[in-house]
């Protein structure tokens, strides 16, 4: 499939100039960078939302079947996916209860001052499919901090994906601050990787903070096109490592055997941007920026793809 994705290297560049008219609006702060196709790595501090390091964590980790599936929802779901059971289980392996109980506590509680930081970016990049969508995945969907910038609308029907079942309390509670009824709201105990939805059934994929602590990008990526109906749209909010020959990759390339180890398989040198831009998505629309909240995990880049 080919790809209206352009690869520009010059960071000063103007943003991308897509076939149709990008749902990411300018804008002049000195921490916005438009990007386009291959999104650059650059060099600063941020920190990685619902992953970010906690030294006194191991690598986070969720397997258990998967929950029933409410026969008024069934035709969303992949009548062949009870591989997904199994690949829960391989991909993320089991952790105690207590300790997914600690890590989602921690992450409902701990990113509060982050998000409060990128909520201006948050709101427009999801008028992308606020009120447009009726069939949402979110990928990584954790403790719920999107489904307030989209979920209003009573006709629409959630599906959040995520590999620690104790994430689900925090994400309902979510849900229903952000008006969303809590039947059309259906938390997937599964991973990105294998996900339990049928061909062509979303309008929308959303995934923040999600693609750097996946096992395999590349299929994660092929899973969100299989899942998203012709025209679909692909919203992402991911961090990315820093520029090479910068002291932040430096610093990256040496601390991310250790975050992945304490942050749930949190990788800090991924080019993901690199990946979404060559998945062959029919358009990819990128912006970077730097977000002052800091931590080694910078820079983050923002945007859609069209299936």
């Amino acid at each position: 499939m080919s790809t209206s994705t352009m690869l520009n290297l010059n960071p000063s560049a103007p943003p991308l100039q897509s076939a149709t008219k990008s749902p990411l609006p300018e804008t002049t702060r000195p921490d916005f960078i438009p990007i386009a196709g291959p999104i650059l790595s650059e060099n600063s501090f941020c920190k990685c939302g619902r992953r970010h390091l906690i030294p006194s964590m191991a690598a986070a980790a969720a397997a258990a079947a998967l929950l029933p599936v409410p026969s008024a929802v069934a035709s969303r779901f992949d009548s062949s996916s009870s591989s997904s059971t199994g690949a829960l289980g391989k991909i993320h392996p089991s952790r105690p209860d207590w300790y997914e109980e600690f890590y989602a506590a921690a992450m409902n509680n701990s990113m509060k001052v982050y998000e409060a930081e990128i909520a201006s970016y948050k709101s427009k990049l999801f008028s992308a499919v606020r009120g447009k969508a009726s069939e949402i995945l979110e990928i990584g969907i954790g403790t719920g901090p999107n489904l307030k910038y989209y979920a209003g609308n009573g006709g629409m029907r959630v599906f959040g994906v995520d590999p620690n079942r104790k994430m689900e309390k925090y994400a309902r509670a979510a849900a229903e601050d952000a008006g969303l009824p809590q039947e059309n709201f259906e938390f997937l105990h599964a991973v990105g990787e294998d996900l339990p939805l049928a061909n062509s059934s979303m309008d929308a994929v959303i995934g923040t903070l999600a693609l750097c602590s996946v096992t395999d990008v590349k299929r994660t990526l092929g899973e969100v096109k299989r899942v998203l109906k012709p025209g679909g749209i692909y919203v992402f909010f991911e961090h990315v490592g820093a520029k090479d020959g910068t002291l932040l990759r430096v610093l990256q390339n040496i601390l991310d055997p250790v975050q992945q180890f304490v942050a749930d398989g949190c990788h800090l040198t991924r080019d993901t941007a690199k990946l979404i831009a060559e998945a062959e998505f029919s358009q990819v629309d990128g912006r970077m920026i730097f977000v002052s909240y800091a931590s080694l995990i910078n820079p983050h880049v923002y945007g859609t793809a069209s299936k």
